[in-house]
């Protein structure tokens, strides 16, 4: 999705992308996340399957790390689209709560089972995918806040398709 996107001029910005980047050597969310959960600390970086094993199973941890990390991630999410020129999408795929902005909300959408399937073929475990899932917010809740939904059940070209005729949207948005 995110290369139709900068093809057609849209610069993106994955936060999934900016959460690795809080929790990496160095970054603005390791001293908070170590102190909170000290096993997580390996070789000097923040082991994010164990990080993961840890707040997936506890949704008061998730919660927890949320807490610690949302607010960095937005600040640097914040600092990138104001020195963008242009249409900016930011991808929110992980968050409990939808992300709240002033801006339009797209969301990309495909049934669980599609999901489960496509993850699990990146080599995710289908039980951890399944824990994961039961973590975020709904399809249900993800649609609800949704000014435009690109539907991505079908191959690459399909979703290529769907994304050029949804680029004036975005841009007129």
């Amino acid at each position: 999705m995110r290369g139709f996107l900068e093809e057609h001029g849209v610069h993106t910005i994955d936060s999934d992308s900016v959460g690795h980047e809080v929790l990496a050597r160095g970054g603005a969310a390791v001293a908070e996340v170590v102190a909170t959960w000290p096993s997580v600390l390996v070789d000097g970086n923040v082991d994010r399957d164990a990080l993961g094993r840890i707040v997936f199973a506890d949704p008061e941890e998730l919660r927890k790390l949320e807490g610690l990390t949302h607010p960095h991630i937005f600040s640097l999410i914040e600092n990138r689209v104001r020195s963008l020129d242009g249409t900016v999408v930011v991808e929110v795929p992980l968050l409990r709560q939808p992300f709240e902005s002033p801006w339009p909300r797209m969301v990309v959408d495909a049934p669980k089972d599609l999901r489960i399937k496509r993850a699990t073929a990146k080599g995710m475990d289908r039980d951890d995918v399944a824990r994961r899932m039961k973590r975020q917010p709904s399809r249900r809740e993800w649609l609800a806040v949704a000014d435009l939904v690109i539907p991505n059940c079908d191959d690459m070209d399909d979703l290529e398709s769907v994304v050029a005729e949804a680029i004036s949207f975005i841009r007129g948005a």
